[in-house]
Order: C-alpha cells, then sequence, then structure tokens
C-alpha cells in the first residue's frame, strides 16, 4: 500500500529526530498553518522540495511508466 505525503513526512521526520513545530519554524510559518497544509494535502512540489532541503535530504517526484521509463 503507498503512503500518502503526510504519512512519508511524519515519517521522515521521525527519522531525523525533527519535530513538525520545528520543522514549522525552519520554513518560516506557524505550526498550525504547516499542520493544515499537510492535513489538506496543499503542499506543492516546491513546499517539499524545501522541507527536503531543510532536512538535509531530496524530495523526488515522478512517473514511472509500466516498461520503468521515469519521467
Amino acid at each position: 500500500m503507498e503512503m500518502n505525503i503526510e504519512q512519508k513526512l511524519k515519517m521522515v521526520l521521525a527519522y531525523q529526530n525533527v519535530s513538525q513545530r520545528e520543522l514549522a519554524r525552519r520554513l518560516g510559518t506557524s505550526s498550525s498553518n504547516l499542520n493544515l497544509k499537510i492535513k489538506r494535502n496543499t503542499l506543492t512540489y516546491e513546499d517539499l522540495q524545501q522541507i527536503a532541503e531543510l532536512l538535509g535530504c531530496e524530495w523526488r517526484a515522478e512517473f514511472i511508466l509500466p516498461d520503468g521509463t521515469r519521467i
């Protein structure tokens, strides 16, 4: 079963030992605003790239075709 963005974000935060509140601080937003974006699934590709950068990791979004081609 595929994880959604919220689940993935919770996992990476736990792995990096960073709270959602701390992530919001690093993003320059409130914890409640970040929580709403996560719950409503309105994080943009740019948001996710910024989060990855702040956490010292990489974010990838891609299409993978049946033959393995990645776009």
